[in-house]
């Protein structure tokens, strides 16, 4: 994983605008000491200037981290900028032979932790190569006589405190990175866990809308077969009441149908058969020529006969709402038609119908699209379109040349096929 997916860059650059802000605080402060008290003297015009541009360059990160304007290269910027500051400063004061050489070495590692490897790679390079410079480019410190003798021991309580400030600063601040690490770990995981919660919940009212959709037919018929009980000249008074009773019924179920198709999301199906490729769709064929037996169909399965695949509930559902809608768009001949090869299938369903109308076809695959000014609807060529995205596959619709509409379906043969050793 990469720092830019897992670590929160604001929150990061908060931390390096406060070590910058101890930085300033801790160079001004030794600048001072070993100027004024030890009487070494220093270039103290370029290292204030040094000073002042590291206060600006924090005032602005402060403002940029205010506005919510931080990324991966910002914080690259933010070390690089530190790592040239430190290596100025350094060089205006002995170069390599100034105790506060081993301070490169947080710089390094906060690369490590804050950014990716193409990142931290180019602080430790700009690190390596600030070292070698101040072997050649520094101006050298000039002890006043009283204390050369006892510059090595300066040396030695210099990178003394040198050591603890890297240890003490270390701890201190890759502590709070990774406990921005382990926060936004947290953020994900319970995220990812909301998201299987939201997808199972999504799955279960898709496979309701499937069967709300494949519902409608048959509610339709019984509603009418009822109103034509109810016209009988003279009907038994128990068969009025009786269809009385399963009128108020019907009218229930199709409101609650109703209800289901309001409401829709990704189709997947539960408890997927398990069937040979070329027997994908016959079932689904079968069962919509029984509930339309007025239709004409022409079912034509071209699938080879292997592998076995996975026959979603969802799939058979899809290709059900498709024929549907052909058959609510007025087609007097619907075709069926199915056809692969070695890596994909086609499932393809045309209709004489009145094809779509012009200001659809933009638009084809939207939720809820439709000509009928029933609610509900509009709800086929949506799942279809996602059942085919959800296998990796892809949607078309399109008018046919000589009238009437075409929808095809396109599947990897490798969503839903067995292994060799399932099947």
């Amino acid at each position: 994983m990469t720092a830019p997916a897992c670590m929160p860059a604001a929150a990061n650059m908060r931390q390096l605008v406060a070590l910058r802000w101890i930085a300033i605080a801790g160079q001004a402060t030794t600048i001072a000491i070993v100027h004024a008290l030890l009487g070494v003297p220093l270039p103290l015009a370029p290292m204030v200037a040094v000073l002042v541009a590291a206060i600006l360059v924090n005032l602005a990160s402060t403002r940029a981290v205010r506005h919510g304007r931080i990324g991966q290269r910002h914080l690259l910027a933010a070390l690089l900028f530190d790592l040239a500051s430190l290596a100025a400063q350094l060089a205006l004061a002995g170069g390599v032979a100034n105790p506060f050489v081993p301070l490169f070495l947080l710089q390094v590692g906060l690369g490590a932790t804050l950014l990716d490897r193409r990142g931290s790679a180019i602080v430790a390079t700009c690190a390596i190569a600030c070292f070698a410079l101040l072997t050649v480019a520094y101006v050298p410190l000039a002890y006043p006589p009283a204390l050369a003798p006892r510059a090595g021991s300066l040396a030695l309580a210099g990178a003394f405190l040198c050591f603890v400030l890297v240890a003490g600063l270390l701890v201190l601040f890759v502590a709070r990175i990774a406990a921005n690490l382990r926060a936004q770990d947290a953020r994900l995981t319970e995220l990812g866990r909301r998201a299987a919660e939201e997808e199972h919940i999504v799955r279960m009212g898709l496979l309701a809308t499937g069967a709300a959709h494949e519902l409608g037919t048959p509610l339709a018929t019984l509603a009418v077969i009822l109103n034509d009980w109810q016209r009988l000249p003279v009907p038994p008074e128990e068969m009025r009441a009786d269809a009385a009773e399963m009128r108020v019924a019907v009218d229930r179920l199709k409101a609650i149908v109703g209800g289901i198709l309001r409401s829709v999301g990704e189709p997947r199906g539960e408890a997927p058969e398990v069937v040979p490729l070329a027997h994908l769709l016959d079932g689904t064929a079968a069962a919509w020529r029984a509930a339309h037996p007025h239709a004409q169909l022409d079912y034509r399965n071209g699938l080879p006969s292997a592998p076995m695949v996975v026959a979603d509930r969802a799939l058979h559902q899809t290709v059900a709402a498709l024929l549907d809608n052909a058959a609510d768009a007025g087609a007097r001949r619907i075709e069926l038609a199915a056809d692969g090869d070695a890596d994909t299938i086609r499932i393809a369903v045309r209709d004489d119908g009145a094809g779509f109308p012009p200001a659809f076809l933009p638009r084809i695959g939207e939720p809820y699209l439709t000509s009928k000014p029933d609610p509900g609807h509009g709800l086929g060529l949506f799942l279809a379109g996602n059942v085919a995205r959800t296998l990796g596959g892809s949607f078309a619709a399109a008018d046919r040349p000589g009238g009437g509409a075409e929808v095809t379906i396109a599947l990897p043969l490798a969503a839903i096929a067995l292994p060799a050793e399932e099947g």
